[in-house]
């Protein structure tokens, strides 16, 4: 799925440049926004294929944008998936039971990530 169009919420700078140089690298255009209400706007403009959003965000954490966007007829399709150092037993099911399509945790594993955001944008098998 090398070519789609992602955008990276998350507001530390290491994080977004180590994801966007991962992405960057395996093909993918990335988007950039430094907090929530900065990604909210993008993705009404820019339409990606998949949001990556941070779970702690200034003003507006990642999980009330994320049921911004859900309740938002022009950004309600765009896959949202949640990259969070939150790893702890459940956090997965509350961020799936919050709105989002998927979960990543961080620190990220360079050699996979890429593969792991392409396995999202893959058609549904059967559907």
């Amino acid at each position: 799925m090398a070519g789609e169009k992602i955008l990276i919420v998350e507001d530390n700078p290491l994080n977004m440049q180590l994801a966007v140089d991962v992405l960057e690298a395996a093909g993918f255009t990335v988007l950039q926004a430094g907090d929530a209400e900065e990604g909210i706007a993008m993705a009404k403009t820019e339409r990606p294929a998949l949001i990556l959003m941070d779970e702690n965000l200034p003003r507006i954490d990642g999980l009330s944008a994320t049921r911004t966007l859900k309740q938002d007829s022009a950004t309600k399709d765009i896959l949202v998936v949640m990259l969070t150092a939150h790893a702890m037993k459940g956090d997965k099911e509350r961020v799936l039971a919050g709105g989002c399509d998927g979960y990543l945790t961080k620190p990220i594993n360079t050699r996979e990530f890429a593969k792991e955001v392409a396995h999202f944008l893959e058609p549904k098998r059967g559907a």
